[in-house]
């Protein structure tokens, strides 16, 4: 298992970027400008614990499509794997993300889940994770 831990996959976006600045992760202007252009930010959580935006896509559907292209362009051996997909109140886009995992890619298990509340209190109602073991972090 412990093989496994740098290579664990863990992207997310979030719906609402003003649960990110009242949580001091982005400036107010960043998050009124990302608001009006309905920018999604792709993050993840680097080794340091640093919070760390990959990318910005326009809309809610281009996120889960970027966040399913994250999966195919960085996932090892997915049919032998268990994909977890975490949701903030979204079962709708966590469900369409797994259906694009699963007609793509046929890993062994999908889990849908909700996060919890701490994350959801930093993050918002909106927030899509995806976890996998991938050829990097």
């Amino acid at each position: 298992m412990e093989n496994l831990i740098p290579h664990i996959c863990h992207w997310f976006t979030v719906d609402n970027l003003s649960f990110l600045k009242r949580g001091g992760r982005i400036s107010a202007t960043i998050a009124v400008g990302g608001a009006s252009l309905h920018m999604k930010p792709i993050l993840h959580v680097d080794n340091e614990g640093h919070l760390v935006n990959v990318a910005r896509v326009r809309g809610r559907g281009a996120v889960i499509k970027a966040l399913f292209e994250k999966l195919v362009s960085t996932a090892v051996d997915i049919e032998e794997q268990t994909v977890m997909i975490s949701h903030g109140d979204c079962y709708d886009d966590a469900s369409k993300l797994a259906d694009m995992i699963r007609s793509a890619c046929h890993p062994k298990e999908i889990i849908i889940n909700t996060i919890n509340l701490v994350i959801g209190a930093h993050a918002g109602p909106g927030t899509l994770a995806l976890f996998f073991v991938g050829s990097e972090r």
